[in-house]
């Protein structure tokens, strides 16, 4: 069943208000007429099973059927932090670690990253790659869309490490602690139920630098391989995340 997400003032007590490109995509390419049935969030909090009122130019009013539970996010929210890569391999990183759970991407600069940074540009990608995230998560029937963040500072992604529960630095040089090993014993510390805030981050096509590893290190990440294989940085991000998700037991694992 098609999935749309709407802001909360949005939803009414009985109706919601679909507008702009959604109301559009359910008029024009679903073809939608009153009677059909969706699913509505409003990514905070609510969702619910909805059938269509009536259809406007730029609005579709829908009745609220049946308020659902929110049940299809992980307990373990992972924040990917990826180093600026080169054309749209950002795109894909947001589209399936979105897919997989993460609820957060921080791209940031380190040393080695290739793109020319330029904020006027870095605004126009931020939209696009928010409504990646967007259409991702509707797909992937998410109860809320993650956030993309704008670009930070080698900086200030390392302050941002301490308001983190655990910091993994993917480093395709550590030939000692892998992921698992470093996660296993963080999740199953937690108490049952609970929810665990975890970072991890991945490097540009030339990976970290040991002076960065160390830093990282310093602010409070933890360094660790994801196997004997070189990974393309666009893979890393997703490895790491669906590791992290078995491992705490998301798809079946400990």
């Amino acid at each position: 069943m098609q999935r749309y997400f709407v802001t909360p003032e949005q939803f009414h007590p009985d109706t919601v208000v679909i507008s702009g490109e959604d109301a559009r995509h359910i008029a024009k390419v679903m073809r939608g007429k009153a009677g059909d049935k969706l699913i509505v969030s409003d990514g905070v909090s609510r969702e619910a099973l909805v059938e269509i009122a009536g259809i406007e130019p730029g609005e579709v009013t829908v009745n609220i059927l049946e308020l659902l539970d929110m049940t299809h996010e992980p307990r373990i929210k992972i924040t990917v932090a990826q180093s600026l890569p080169k054309g749209d391999k950002l795109e894909t990183v947001i589209q399936k670690c979105t897919e997989i759970g993460a609820v957060a991407f921080v791209p940031f600069l380190s040393e080695r990253t290739i793109v020319q940074y330029d904020e006027r540009k870095e605004s126009k990608r931020l939209e696009r790659w928010r409504k990646i995230c967007k259409e991702a998560a509707e797909q992937a029937h998410r109860n809320i869309v993650p956030d993309v963040h704008p670009p930070l500072s080698w900086k200030l992604l390392l302050k941002s490490f301490s308001g983190y529960d655990a910091v993994f630095f993917c480093y395709e040089k550590e030939e000692g602690l892998q992921l698992r090993s470093a996660a296993a014993p963080w999740l199953s510390a937690l108490p049952p139920q609970s929810t665990g805030k975890v970072m991890v981050v991945v490097g540009p096509e030339g990976g970290f630098s040991p002076e960065e590893c160390r830093a990282a290190e310093e602010a409070g990440a933890v360094s660790v391989g994801l196997g004997r294989r070189i990974l393309r940085c666009e893979t890393a991000g997703m490895v790491a995340a669906a590791c992290i998700l078995y491992e705490s037991g998301e798809m079946g694992g400990a």
